[in-house]
């Protein structure tokens, strides 16, 4: 994985804006920004139930005023109850709040048909990313010879990758299907263990369900072959299940990990070891900026959860504001609070602009001469496919850049998009990818399609 294009779109887009600032005509009055899955980076509003609970923790004395709703009121009490001196910025357990880590192990009980979940298994941290370097480091020798090696998917999120090379770990790629929809084949994983024999030593599987950048959601099928997998080979299972409120498909719904591994019974159920991520950054509400994530860990030895304890410890707690965020996401207003009706309405509201955006990017690309796009089920992206002249690849070596970054400077330059290139996660070699997130408003969406759709006529037009 190589961390050298997007720097090179992110500097000449920071060009680009300080020349609109300074009022030089461009043929676009804005860059459109979808280069990061960061949902109110793009547009989307807050949820207000959520900043208004946040807005009382920080300045207490709004919970004995008229301005919020009663049930707001009554959450922000509660929430500075658990803190020492009631404060946001008192220290709390490394772990979390007890009482929040409580309400995280009650949701994931729900949330999986009544598969039980344990609090002193579940660790919050300042977001998922940083529970998944905390894992890796535990599983990854760095000093070990052969080195440890990770199974992770591509294309994959590249901070994950990154993380992986970090602790001292080899990435041994196995390559979704993207012709199937971009469906993780156990064949490929094979493979993709025979590749890695006699430089590395696999000790774990990483995969991101939903998919990030794919868009794929497992079924239930998959996830057993995956399970059953890395049973037999004897390796950690890592699940990052972070965009698990965003499901699109008709025919597929979110299955968690644990849940199709409970399911499936002893003596997979008691034995396979296996951590799950989830983050408040992602779904509706979108809180990226909180850095508020957590870890469930499934049948680790006590040895290894005591170490892990200690390890996680080590950077005291994770933010107040953050644990606050995963309560409110776990435990959100119910029916004949005052809030839930403002509430299901701004959260099916976004939900609509997700499902409008999917249908209609996916309905676009595929319109385009050069352009294939597979059905993006669920997730943040849609990761379309370039079928780029062979003109334009040509011009783009001779710059001495990728070909779906060249494709990505010009879109920026003369439509004023900003999106990833695919090189950024580790698509198969000779295919080129863009990634760009669909959580925006609908009318920044349409606003980005017609911009995209017009480029890349002329784009074709002048490579062909």
């Amino acid at each position: 994985m190589k961390q050298l294009e997007y720097p090179i779109l992110a500097r000449r887009a920071s060009q680009i804006q300080e020349i609109l600032q300074k009022g030089v005509k461009k043929p676009y009055k804005a860059i459109v920004d979808v280069a990061w899955g960061d949902p109110h980076r793009a547009g989307v509003k807050p949820v207000s139930f959520v900043r208004q609970v946040l807005a009382a923790c920080f300045h207490p004395q709004l919970i004995n005023s008229n301005k919020l709703p009663v049930d707001v009121q009554q959450r922000a009490q509660k929430l500075l109850g658990m803190c020492a001196g009631g404060s946001v910025g008192s220290y709390t357990t490394e772990a979390g709040i007890p009482e929040i880590v409580q309400s995280i192990s009650e949701f994931i009980t729900k949330r999986d048909g009544g598969v039980p979940s344990h609090p002193e298994t579940i660790y919050i941290s300042s977001g998922s990313q940083w529970a998944l370097g905390n894992m890796l480091r535990i599983l990854v020798n760095s000093e070990a010879s052969p080195r440890a090696g990770v199974l992770a998917p591509m294309p994959c999120h590249s901070t994950s990758t990154l993380s992986i090379a970090e602790v001292g770990g080899v990435v041994i790629p196995y390559y979704l299907d993207e012709e199937r929809g971009w469906e993780l084949q156990v064949e490929e994983l094979h493979r993709a263990l025979e590749w890695a024999k006699g430089f590395c030593n696999p000790v774990a599987m990483y995969v991101i369900n939903p998919g990030n950048p794919t868009g794929h959601v497992q079924s239930r099928q998959s996830m057993q072959e995956v399970i059953r997998f890395v049973s037999e080979k004897k390796l950690f299972l890592l699940a990052d299940e972070v965009y698990q409120e965003c499901v699109y498909a008709e025919k597929r719904t979110f299955l968690s990990y644990k849940r199709v591994l409970a399911e499936m019974g002893p003596p997979l159920s008691d034995t396979l070891e296996m951590a799950c991520f989830h983050s408040a950054s992602k779904g509706v509400m979108g809180e990226c900026g909180l850095r508020a994530g957590y870890v469930e860990l499934i049948n680790l030895d006590p040895v290894v959860m005591k170490y892990i304890r200690t390890l996680f410890s080590k950077d005291t707690c994770s933010a107040v504001t953050g644990q606050f965020a995963l309560d409110l996401m776990v435990k959100p207003p119910e029916p004949g609070d005052p809030s839930y009706p403002l509430y299901q309405e701004e959260t099916q509201d976004t939900r609509r602009a997700l499902l409008h955006n999917v249908n209609r990017a996916v309905e676009v690309f595929n319109s385009l001469p050069g352009v294939s796009c597979q059905p993006v089920q669920g997730g943040a992206f849609a990761f379309p496919r370039l079928h780029l002249p062979p003109k334009a690849i040509e011009k783009a070596k001779g710059e001495g850049i990728k070909p779906d970054t060249f494709y990505c400077l010009r879109l920026l330059e003369e439509a004023g998009v900003l999106v990833n290139p695919g090189c950024e996660y580790g698509q198969k070699e000779d295919t080129h990818h863009i990634r760009l997130c669909i959580m925006t408003p609908m009318e920044t969406m349409e606003e980005l399609l017609r911009r995209l759709s017009s480029f890349h006529s002329q784009f074709m037009r002048d490579y062909s």
